[in-house]
């Protein structure tokens, strides 16, 4: 937790002199363009279709994001382990990336209101027990995209857990399963999804984390922006838009987002 925690530390004092140069949201109609930074390695929330082009719920929301602004879209690939340091170099504009909260982040960016919920869980087959307690786990590998959500959970809660950090989710289910690792941390519908494609797996929830709401993500400063991105989101539910971009890519009607922390 040090180590990811002095990593975000330093991300945040490289990026102090940019904020006051925080793109605004005139800015961003002014250029006409939207650029979102988002993953597709991460299905359902973004990933490539059999045509290579990046779909899934979060390129979904970024394209009506884009459009409620009247604006072109642009999208950046990012992994769990870059999509914040992209946001807060300026590379991107806002970070759409099924991002998780937690207090080290909220030092960097601004969350909007949640737009989607899942369940964090450590994933695995057969040959290794559920657990009760947290505990049981901590001498068993557990394969995680590096600086995701499941990561800093995880090493807040088991600390002095056997870890394999790779660079994105892809490379951490990957590493489950050829064998590297006997489990996996993911949510819950990622692992719904690996679970579809590899049946002989027969994989399964050992331990349940913690609920974690997704939410879009903004540098600092730009109270115009947050303001109409949340709009947005609150627009796009009451018109039942968003639920039913989750209905689509979750098969859940995501009625609850209240955060857990």
């Amino acid at each position: 937790m040090k180590i990811i925690s002095k990593t975000l530390a330093l991300i945040a004092l490289c990026a102090l002199p940019l904020l006051a140069q925080a793109n605004s949201l005139e800015e961003i109609k002014s250029r006409g363009v939207l650029r979102v930074a988002t993953t597709v390695d991460a299905a359902p929330w973004g990933f490539t279709d059999a045509a290579g082009k990046p779909t899934g719920l979060d390129v979904e929301l970024a394209q009506k994001l884009a459009d409620n602004m009247g604006v072109k879209l642009q999208l950046q690939q990012v992994t769990g382990a870059n999509r914040i340091p992209y946001l807060m170099s300026r590379k991107v504009d806002v970070l759409i990336a099924a991002l998780g909260s937690s207090p080290e982040r909220a030092k960097l960016v601004t969350f909007s209101e949640p737009y989607a919920a899942v369940y964090l869980g450590v994933y695995g087959d057969s040959s290794v027990k559920k657990a009760e307690k947290i505990s049981e786990l901590s001498n068993v590998t557990i394969a995680v995209p590096k600086g995701s959500t499941p990561d800093l959970t995880l090493t807040e809660l088991l600390p002095q857990g056997k870890y394999l950090r790779l660079e994105d989710t892809a490379s951490a289910v990957t590493a489950f399963l050829s064998g590297q690792a006997p489990l996996f941390a993911e949510n819950n519908l990622i692992a719904q999804k690996v679970g579809q494609e590899n049946p002989a797996k027969q994989i399964e929830l050992k331990y349940l984390l913690r609920k974690s709401p997704a939410y879009i993500a903004v540098r600092p400063g730009q109270p115009e922006l947050m303001t109409a991105i949340n709009q947005f989101i609150e627009k796009s539910t009451a018109d039942g838009e968003l639920p039913a971009l989750r209905q689509k890519w979750f098969n859940d009607a995501q009625n609850d987002l209240t955060t857990e922390q």
